[in-house]
Formats: C-alpha cells, sequence, structure tokens
C-alpha cells in the first residue's frame, strides 16, 4: 500500500503579513480559491493508485486546523501525529516509519509537504508509479523538477547513471548563485530538489539506523511512549526535545547509495516566496499584475498586489509585491521577495506579536478578532461554531462583559468548581449581555444551529492570552495555558 505523510510544519515567514506563526502559508487559500495548499495536498492523492487516507505530522499549535481542514474535503478519519517542537524532515519521517512500521513495515510512504502546488495531478501520479519501481527494490527515491529556468531559491539534484525507472543521484547541491544555476540549466544534468519522496518504512528506518542512529533512537524513545488524544497521536516530548534538528536531505539522502531520482514536470512550485504567488497567477492583467482583494491600479506592471481588508491602490510602480493585511503592510521589490524572512525576524527581535498571528485567531471552537487593544481594556469579536464550547475557565486579572450580536449564547459562571455554590447556566439572545467578574468561573457555549457571534469587553491590568486556567475543556487543552 501506499501510505501519504503530509509534513505540515513550517514557521509562516517566507509569506509574511498573510502568513504567520500560528497560521501559515498550507492552511491559506493561496492558489486556489476553494481550498487551502493543505487541502490541495490531501485532494491529489486521488490521482494516486492504492494511496491510502493520509497521515499528517505538524505541530501542537496547528492541530485542530489541520483536523478541520482534512474534516472539511471530507476525511472525517484523520491520522495526526503532533510533534511538541520542530526538529525538521529527518525525526518527523522517522516518527511516521515507526507508526506505520506497527501494522505494515513494508508499506511505502510517499512524503509531501503540505505547502506546494501541483497544478498536473495526472503527471504527478504517473511519476510516483516509477517511483514505486525503485521503491520495491529498497531504493530511497526522491522526486526532481526539471528547471525551465536558473531559479537560485532551490536546492538541485544531479541525476548519475539511468536505471529503469530513474537515476541513480551523484549529488545534491545548495541554492547556487545565478551564473552556477546558469550552468546547471544548460548542462540537462541537474534538477530541482521537490522534497518529495518514496521509500518503504522499513527502508528508511533503516537507512537511519545506518547514517543517523542517534536520530532513529531518540525517536524510538520519544515513540514508545506515545498517547492517542481524540484524533491526534502524542509523542513524549522530552525524549523528542532531545534529537537534533535535521533535514532528510543531510541526515540520509547525502549518505547512502540507496538514494535514486525520478525526473518530473506537473507544474510544480513550493511557493517560496511572494514572487513565486505573482508566477502562478493566471488570471494576470495585460500589463503583467496579479491582484487579489479590493485593488485599484493605474500604470503599474509587473506586480502583485494582495489586498486582506483595505483599499489598496498603487500608482506608477512596476515589479512590486504588495501585500496588506487588518494589521502590517508590506512593500517590497518583487525579485527581492526572498527577503522578506528577515522582516519576520527583526519583528521576533523586536519582541512584536505580528510575526506570530493575525488579529483573528483560530481555535478549535471557532475563532476570534481583536478590534481595539489599549492599556486597561481589550475588545474582540468572538465567533462560536454550532455546538463549539470554550473551556470552562478563570482569569486572574480581568473581567469580561459579553454582548450577543447574533445568534444563542449559553453561558455558565459560578465559584470555583468544588466551591459550596454550585455553577449555573443560562441563555442570552441577540442584544442580551451579561458581565463576568474578575475570578469567576465560566464557559461560553453555542447550543445553536447557526455561528454564535458576540463582542467582547475586557478590563484589566493584564490583558494576555496567557491569563486563563483550564478546568475542563471538550477540545483536550486543560493542560495548556
Amino acid at each position: 500500500m501506499i501510505l501519504p505523510v503530509i509534513l505540515s510544519g513550517g514557521s509562516g515567514s517566507r509569506l509574511w503579513p498573510v502568513s504567520r506563526e500560528y497560521y501559515p502559508k498550507q492552511f491559506l487559500n493561496l492558489h486556489r480559491d476553494d481550498v487551502s495548499l493543505l487541502q490541495e495536498a490531501a485532494l491529489r492523492l486521488e490521482h494516486v493508485p492504492g494511496a491510502e487516507q493520509p497521515l499528517v505530522v505538524c505541530n501542537e499549535e496547528h492541530r485542530f486546523l489541520v483536523a478541520e481542514q482534512l474534516q472539511q474535503i471530507g476525511l472525517k478519519k484523520s491520522r495526526i501525529l503532533l510533534e511538541p517542537c520542530g526538529r525538521n524532515t529527518a525525526p518527523a519521517l522517522a516518527l511516521a516509519a515507526l507508526w506505520v512500521s506497527q501494522t505494515d513495515p513494508e508499506a511505502e510512504l510517499l512524503v509531501m509537504p503540505a505547502d506546494h502546488v501541483i497544478q498536473q495531478g495526472e503527471a504527478f501520479a504517473r511519476a510516483i508509479e516509477q517511483g514505486r519501481e525503485l521503491a520495491q527494490y529498497n531504493r530511497l527515491v526522491t522526486f526532481g523538477i526539471t528547471p525551465t529556468s536558473a531559479h537560485t531559491g532551490y536546492g538541485y539534484i544531479k541525476r548519475g547513471r539511468a536505471r529503469a525507472a530513474g537515476f541513480n543521484v551523484e549529488a545534491f547541491v545548495e541554492k547556487p548563485d545565478r551564473s552556477t544555476a546558469q550552468g546547471y540549466l544548460e548542462s540537462g544534468d541537474y534538477l530541482w530538489n521537490s522534497g518529495i519522496f518514496l521509500f518503504k518504512a522499513s527502508t528508511y528506518l533503516e537507512a537511519l539506523e545506518r547514517h543517523a542512529p542517534d536520530i532513529l533512537e531518540s525517536c524510538r524513545a520519544a515513540f514508545e511512549q506515545r498517547a492517542e488524544d481524540m484524533d491526534f497521536l502524542r509523542i513524549d516530548e522530552a525524549a523528542f526535545k532531545a534529537c537534533r534538528s535535521e533535514s532528510i536531505d543531510y541526515a540520509v539522502m547525502e549518505h547512502t547509495r540507496q538514494a535514486a531520482v525520478v525526473p518530473m514536470s506537473p507544474g510544480w512550485s513550493d511557493i517560496g516566496a511572494w514572487d513565486a504567488i505573482h508566477a502562478l497567477s493566471a488570471d494576470q492583467d495585460p500589463n503583467g499584475n496579479a491582484v487579489r482583494g479590493d485593488v485599484l491600479l493605474q500604470d503599474t506592471r509587473n506586480s502583485l498586489i494582495h489586498s486582506d481588508s483595505r483599499l489598496v491602490a498603487a500608482v506608477g510602480v512596476n515589479d512590486l509585491v504588495i501585500v496588506e493585511t487588518d494589521d502590517a503592510v508590506l512593500v517590497a521589490d518583487r525579485r527581492r521577495a526572498q527577503q522578506t524572512k528577515q522582516i519576520v525576524e527583526a519583528l521576533k527581535q523586536a519582541g512584536r506579536r505580528e510575526f506570530q498571528s493575525h488579529r483573528t485567531v483560530y481555535r478549535p471552537w471557532g475563532h476570534y478578532r481583536t478590534m481595539e487593544i489599549t492599556e486597561g481594556f481589550q475588545v474582540k469579536e468572538i465567533v462560536v461554531k454550532p455546538g463549539g464550547a470554550l473551556s470552562l475557565q478563570m482569569h486572574h486579572h480581568r473581567a469580561e462583559h459579553w454582548v450577543v450580536v447574533k445568534g444563542t449564547a449559553k453561558v455558565t459562571q459560578g465559584k470555583q468548581p468544588g466551591a459550596d455554590a454550585a455553577l449555573s447556566s443560562f441563555l442570552l439572545s441577540e442584544d442580551q449581555s451579561t458581565y463576568i467578574p474578575l475570578g469567576t468561573v465560566h464557559r461560553l457555549e453555542n447550543p445553536g444551529v447557526i455561528p454564535l457571534k458576540l463582542i467582547e469587553v475586557q478590563t484589566g491590568s493584564y490583558l494576555g492570552e496567557d491569563d486563563i486556567v483550564r478546568y475542563n475543556d471538550k477540545y483536550g487543552r486543560e493542560r495548556e495555558s
């Protein structure tokens, strides 16, 4: 069987400000308007004969986003493996291989990043079938993209001796400078490194044992102390944190003699920066501009303009990237779009929150949007899905005022659990309100069939999201701050 493994990591830095650490690009509709990149990756498997429902490897913060997006495309029984911290692709795939090996060590793992675009699903499937011919003979197969330009943003693979279904790998090459990349393109011997792999679970574990035994040892220790939590598989945090961070290329592929590469041309892009979004846009105007949202242009050429919340107007500019969200605006030379991640690093160093999250933050029960925040008070719009419920919680430093705008709210409040006075519940309808004093145990639920929308006004000496004590939670988040 083929078990697809979708790697859903990422720091959200290269497509800032639309992509953030808590909501990186794989969850965004950047290529198609109807599905996210993660959903595209899962739907792509419909073209691959014998592909099982995918296993997704992601971090703790994104687990409910992954589960919800898979459910939206009909994948109800998700297999989601949670990493307590990022350790790159070699350990992530070790965990996936260990999980699969419990039932079928000869299963073939088809490894795909969650944030890539492949426009020609049938061409992709044909390449996978070629790769299977090699994987069945214990080869570690990677897929190289036939280059169409002297791109300096990709790593390269130098192909060696031809085999029945592909080529031996002669070398993996780091991102080159422009002249070197041009030489690679002209030689015809080099392929772009796609980061897509195919191999038996047993073959990969044996290769790790040979070339990176410390990684395998740490991952085994973490996996042996695993626990199931709803749709998620949790591994031991301390053991996994002891594992060194390493990519599969550095840990295994550059050292093994079992590496093989299959060339393919399926309309691939890793959407590594905003210039790639511009190149992928099929509906550019006659002046080469790619626009999204409320945009007005005058004498503008070869630019990408993306608006999330406001009118963006551009006059007399060329080769720019202009990206607007409700809390940040990026203006960059399109040819230097890769350097956006340096802005993200500067935000981190300055202790600013814009690198991490949007004003809209998604939770398993729905989402909230910060409308105003200043010293002493904060205003939020809260939307709770039908059947959704926030945790039973309490705050030490803030009080809350709730006004229902749409739907019906079920409010539970009282003293701390175990106190003499029991918790009481009541319903609020549109235009009704309530007050949650500081130190009061409370819960907000949506018992209705339409989304519940309310305005929350927080007042107090500290308004951070970590001022929360959870007593119980239907999503298993009691351990979290």
